[in-house]
């Protein structure tokens, strides 16, 4: 049943009416059956309260109010009202029939609860009294037990101690036993079996035992490491004698010592002793077996070894420490095998030959560090290097006497193709650069600078002799200046020259000048400004020998320039002696030709332009053209110009001999050669200026002597070149004046 404190305040009735009776049909059956639902409850509430009347007309006046239509309703509200009033009576004799029993049922299960416990509380109190009697009567024999119990605990932790004790024993037993059959590598495990014992008693609060194990692991650690120092599996680096300067090295790993080990005993049975296969002149064959050694081990060091090794937190390069084991051997048999063939040029420069070549596959192709010890440390000391640049020397002496004497000496082996042949180098000259620069591939790994500077000193002093002897031969071909030989030896010069200057700015000589300096400053044997120049790199270690090459050729094309000049002034004599005076005028002339007494001087100049021209390298052929050039524009300048007088027609004879005929015999060399002939060029300006410009500037040279106005008219008529005083001398050889009466 629902109080009417909870179902609360009844809904507001409604502030307007539906329209439509089915609307207003549905609302009024809502309104009845929650009257009905909760008219009881209601009415019951108000009863208990004395107010059922007031309830009463509160709920008829809800449900009919002011509207009488709603009167209608009554019958169904009745109706209703009257069923859940037989609905809540028969509830209520329902509930009165069942409570009586169920109040009976409860009685009686709690009557036989009380009974049960009553009867565990007297069995508890039994069994107390029984156990407190046992344990009165047990109590001496805990006591016994408990006393018993401890010394068994105590003797098992003594039993204990006493298993790690014989442990500890058995495992030293084991490790004298494989020590006394030497057995390094089963003792070495026992060790390690010991070592993982001591490690797990860490914890252990028996500082005696864990004393006891400490000591006994590192006496046989001791031992072990003992043995193993003095037996060959772990071996100091040989020392060679001091002299050769090895850079300082640690022992080779055990690992590898032991991989090492069968191919040390297979390199002394071959090598050493009077094998067949350790001979003096055949030095390749054990370098070559070192290199083969290293190459067939690489794949298994790499992908086997070396993962070890990364494992166990190692910086050790397993391939380069095999490289270095086996190095060792190499480098003590050089250090035996050179005193024996020291003096013997032949073996000893094929040793050295083979050594460089072993050196260099081993740098290139197999990586080994220019740090670590080497064979060029063998051949750096003192007796074995100055013997090496002795025969170096020798050697190269006598390439340069058979590459000159060859009958294709002067001959460039590219002379038949245009694109490579552009120096023209003759075979000589190449031969002796690659000669050079194989000796720089020789000695550039020496492990010292001082050692490089001898080699570099010996390399200037080849390039020296080899000037010498160009200079030799130059000086039998001096003759023939425009000869072949006299052009192939002229392009050589140039050719070495050139070269060196590139190989003054190579990174290797680079670094040879900053050693050379420092040598130099400490020797005292250059002066502050020579030092600062090499310092500041306006020099070079190669400027000495090209300051003398590039002496050479200056001499030597100066020699040609002169040859030349000799035959174009001999060629230009009739032109000299050209009636310059009497020539018809231009406009007496159909057509201007060249004059027929310039013709030997150009012919003679053309002939040899061609001929220099393909006998020389384009860069010494431009000097070449140039410097005759200079030489022939003050020579027809001063004794064809300024040596005669001309009338209007020798002027314009002149320059168009000048610049439609000499001219043009250089343009194939430069875009405007009227340039490189300013004197000819600018006299033949003043020479045929028309008479108003020639008089107007005669005045204003004049009245303006050395003053700015007279270099403003010269420069306004194309005249740069020449001072003011030749132009005057140039009109005064004018005889087209008009007469004035003066």
């Amino acid at each position: 049943m629902l109080l009417a404190s909870e179902i609360g305040e009844p809904p507001a009735a409604p502030c307007c009416t539906e329209s439509g009776d089915e609307r207003k049909n549905i609302e009024e059956k809502g309104n009845i059956n929650t009257a009905a639902l909760f008219g009881s409850e209601q009415v019951i509430e108000s009863t208990d309260n004395g107010d059922l009347s007031s309830y009463v007309s509160a709920f008829i006046e809800k449900e009919v109010g002011n509207d009488l239509k709603s009167l209608k309703k009554l019958d169904k509200l009745i109706e209703q009202m009257t069923e859940s009033k037989m609905q809540l009576e028969e509830q209520v004799l329902t509930i009165s029939s069942e409570i009586p029993k169920r109040i009976q049922s409860a009685l009686k299960n709690a009557e036989e609860s009380k009974q049960s416990l009553n009867r565990l509380l007297e069995q508890e109190t039994h069994l107390f009294t029984s156990i407190n009697s046992h344990l009165l009567t047990a109590q001496p024999w805990m006591d016994d037990l408990g006393t018993m119990i401890n010394q068994i605990e105590e003797i098992e932790r003594h039993l204990a101690y006493l298993k790690w004790i014989s442990q500890i024993e058995e495992l030293s037993d084991n490790i004298q036993q494989y020590l006394m059959t030497n057995n390094v590598p089963e003792a070495a495990s026992t060790l390690v079996s010991m070592a993982e014992l001591d490690i797990k008693l860490q914890e252990s609060s028996c500082t005696h035992l864990l004393g006891f194990m400490r000591a006994t692991v590192q006496f046989w650690h001791k031992i072990l490491k003992d043995k193993l120092t003095r037996d060959e599996l772990l071996t100091e680096p040989k020392q060679l004698p001091g002299k050769y300067s090895l850079p300082a090295s640690s022992s080779v790993i055990l690992p590898i010592q032991i991989m090492l080990t069968p191919l040390q005993k297979r390199f002394q049975y071959h090598f050493r002793g009077n094998r067949q296969t350790n001979v003096i002149s055949k030095p390749e064959w054990y370098l070559a077996q070192v290199l083969m050694w290293i190459a067939n081990h690489t794949q298994f060091l790499d992908e086997k070894i070396q993962p070890v090794l990364d494992k166990v937190g190692s910086s050790v390069n397993a391939r380069l420490e095999f490289s270095r084991g086996l190095m060792m051997l190499v480098l003590e048999k050089l250090a035996t095998d050179i005193p024996c063939l020291l003096y013997d040029d032949n073996l000893f420069c094929h040793l050295v030959d083979e050594v460089l070549l072993f050196e260099r596959e081993l740098h290139s192709v197999h990586g080994y560090p220019t740090t670590f010890a080497s064979c060029m440390h063998i051949l750096s000391e003192e007796t074995c290097f100055q013997r090496w640049l002795t025969v170096e020397r020798k050697f190269a002496l006598q390439k340069m006497d058979s590459m000159l004497s060859s009958e294709a000496a002067w001959i460039s082996q590219y002379k038949d193709i245009t694109d490579v042949d552009e120096m023209k180098v003759p075979d000589c000259a190449e031969t002796f650069m690659t000669l050079l620069l194989v000796i720089t591939d020789r000695y550039k790994n020496l492990p010292t600078a001082s050692r490089k500077l001898q080699f570099l000193e010996l390399q200037k002093d080849l390039v020296d002799d080899f000037r010498i002897r160009l200079t030799q031969v130059m000086k039998e071909e001096t003759r023939a200046s425009l000869g072949f030989r006299y052009c192939a030896i002229l392009n050589a010069v140039n050719y070495i020259s050139t070269v060196l200057a590139d190989w003054a700015d190579n990174v290797f000589f680079l670094q040879l000048q900053q050693a050379a300096l420092e040598v130099f400053a400490e020797n005292n044997t250059l002066s502050k400004l020579q030092l600062g120049q090499l310092a500041s790199m306006e020099s070079s270690v190669f400027d000495d020998m090209i300051n003398l090459l590039e002496r050479l050729k200056h001499d030597m094309l100066t020699r040609q320039v002169d040859h030349v000049f000799r035959e174009v002034k001999d060629a230009a004599k009739l032109y000299k002696k050209e009636r310059w005076l009497s020539l018809p005028s231009q406009s007496e002339q159909a057509v201007m030709s060249l004059s027929s007494s310039a013709c030997p001087l150009l012919l003679t100049l053309r002939d040899r332009l061609l001929q220099l021209e393909q006998q020389l390298c384009f860069s010494l052929f431009k000097i070449f053209w140039q410097m005759l050039v200079e030489k022939l524009d003050i020579y027809i300048y001063q004794e064809i110009i300024l040596a005669n007088h001309f009338n209007e027609g020798g002027a314009a004879q002149l320059h168009f001999d000048m610049t439609r005929n000499l001219f043009p015999l250089f343009s194939h060399y430069c875009k405007r050669p009227e340039n490189y002939f300013k004197h000819i060029k600018e006299a033949c300006i003043v020479l045929n200026l028309n008479i108003g410009s020639a008089l107007l500037l005669k005045d204003v040279l004049q009245s303006a002597y050395g003053q700015p106005p007279a270099t403003a008219a010269l420069n306004e008529i194309g005249i740069y070149k020449l001072a003011q005083q030749d132009v005057e001398i140039l009109l005064n050889l004018r005889t087209n004046w008009p007469n004035t009466g003066k």
